[in-house]
């Protein structure tokens, strides 16, 4: 890896750290709170692309491992993997790297560039839902039904109130990074700098 990919896996590590000194929103029947650090997934996975994406996410784990309180709440530590909420934080580098994933292979052909423009947010927010609230889900949900010993159906009922936030959270990434690909096409410069390596 480049000294300029290190910095940007990091610079995302340090926007999802960043997004979680916006207060968590605590809800009364499920012992997950709703906060803003999955919309950091969805940015890494949608402009870094797969492995740079999900390495932001590991990097951030990483630190809140080591007890730094950048979860949202100032929470951090071993002992939040245990928690209900640990699933899907354990999810966030596997949704981010899906995201980028399907990111990469939506890339442009030239024939096809026009369409394709056209086409660019509505894929970016589909690759947005499935990795930022499908992939993430998915791990997180049955990880609140143990960890709270509850059934996974509760736990899942009770995930929906997430649904309408993430979904506005994956239209926002979306528009961000289609928006900044058209400028400045990040991914495109990570393969070029390869390319030269």
């Amino acid at each position: 890896m480049t000294t300029r990919t290190l910095v940007y896996i990091a610079l995302f590590a340090a926007l999802v750290a960043a997004l979680g000194l916006i207060p968590p929103i605590p809800l009364p029947f499920l012992p997950v709170p709703i906060t803003a650090q999955t919309l950091g997934v969805m940015l890494a996975g949608s402009l870094l692309g797969a492995r740079r994406g999900g390495a932001a996410l590991l990097l951030f784990l990483l630190l809140v491992a080591a007890g730094l309180p950048i979860l949202s709440g100032g929470r951090g530590g071993l002992g939040v993997f245990l928690s209900p909420s640990g699933g899907f934080l354990l999810g966030f580098p596997l949704g981010a790297f899906v995201i980028g994933w399907l990111t990469e292979r939506q890339a442009p052909k030239r024939r096809f560039l026009k369409r394709s423009q056209r086409l660019a947010l509505p894929l970016a927010i589909t690759w947005n839902l499935l990795g930022g609230i499908v992939v993430i889900y998915a791990i997180g949900i049955p990880w609140v039904a143990i960890a709270a010993q509850m059934s996974f159906t509760k736990a899942l009922i009770g995930s929906a109130i997430f649904i309408p936030g993430d979904v506005a959270k994956a239209v926002l990434a979306a528009i961000v990074a289609v928006s900044l690909e058209r400028v400045y096409p990040l991914r495109n410069s990570f393969q070029a700098e390869q390319k030269r390596a």
